[in-house]
């Protein structure tokens, strides 16, 4: 079986040393796999997205010794081909539009926020409702018809398993997609989400393993329906422990004092980066 893979970082800040672990890790399995590794910029967030911040993962990956496939993917580049994707799914009347604000949501929902925010699904409004928003050019999202989507897939929408990969034993896990809700696919300020994009990107570059943090190890559950809906092989999932501070805490890209940036103006060499993370160095960087 092929091995190819990806790391998929956003530029919104610099790398810090739960960046590097991950891609580390990622790197060292394609290596190990005889496969390949791709770099994909996630730079949908218009707003929060930085150039430099892209700059500078490039110039933090080399530094550590990282090389990946050419070219860089970068989602910034690719508007057109997530809305063609979601084009797909209204025409099949998967997805409807939602006029609600998050906030708006939050009050009327009584039931817990999954991690994915989607718990609530307010569902298709009445189309003479729509007309009369769309008229006054509200703005709106798409949201993924969970309802519909179970009708179209039928009795295997509740069966839909993806495989995981636990320290080398790859395990079938139920993706129990229902309990995500209906989940927003196109947003109003870019036009598709972190979950759309990614699958597609995932899809098109032909992608057999992702490798990530547990932080987004529910995601696999979400993904898992997106690629049935698509029609394509899901790949296999790993997620990884996520690097923290001294107290416990997880580490964010406003922690300076963790940045790779931070660390290499102190005058740190990267093996120091791969000994304090427990990691093995390529022998690109080895002295």
């Amino acid at each position: 079986m092929s091995f190819i893979t990806r790391f998929a970082p956003s530029p919104t800040g610099h790398l810090h040393l739960g960046h590097a672990y991950s891609a580390i890790l990622t790197w060292q399995a394609a290596v190990e796999a005889g496969g390949s590794i791709l770099l994909r910029i996630e730079d949908i967030d218009k707003g929060r997205c930085r150039f430099e911040y892209e700059v500078a993962i490039v110039e933090d990956l080399g530094w550590l010794g990282l090389t990946f496939d050419p070219p860089i993917w970068r989602q910034s580049e690719r508007l057109a081909d997530y809305e063609a994707r979601l084009e797909t799914l209204i025409k099949r009347g998967l997805v409807y539009r939602c006029f609600k604000t998050r906030k708006e949501l939050e009050e009327m929902s009584s039931a817990p926020h999954g991690p994915l925010g989607a718990a609530y699904s307010p569902g298709p409004m009445p189309p003479s409702e729509e007309e009369a928003l769309l008229a006054k050019e509200t703005p709106f999202a798409w949201r993924l018809d969970m309802k519909a989507v179970r009708e179209e897939i039928g009795a295997p929408f509740d069966e839909l398993t993806f495989l995981l990969d636990e320290d080398g034993t790859i395990n079938d896990v139920l993706a129990s997609a229902a309990r995500f809700g209906d989940v927003v696919l196109g947003r109003k300020d870019v036009g598709t989400s972190y979950h759309l994009a990614s699958v597609h990107d995932d899809i098109e570059s032909g992608i057999t393993h992702i490798i990530r943090g547990e932080d987004l190890a529910e995601a696999a559950g979400l993904h898992r329906l997106l690629y049935a809906l698509f029609e394509a092989p899901p790949p296999i999932y790993r997620h990884h422990p996520l690097i923290t501070d001294e107290d416990g805490k997880r580490l964010a890209k406003r922690d300076k004092a963790a940045t790779l940036a931070d660390i290499r103006a102190r005058g740190a060499s990267p093996l120091e980066v791969y000994a304090r993370l427990g990691l093995t160095p390529p022998d690109s960087i080895q002295g």
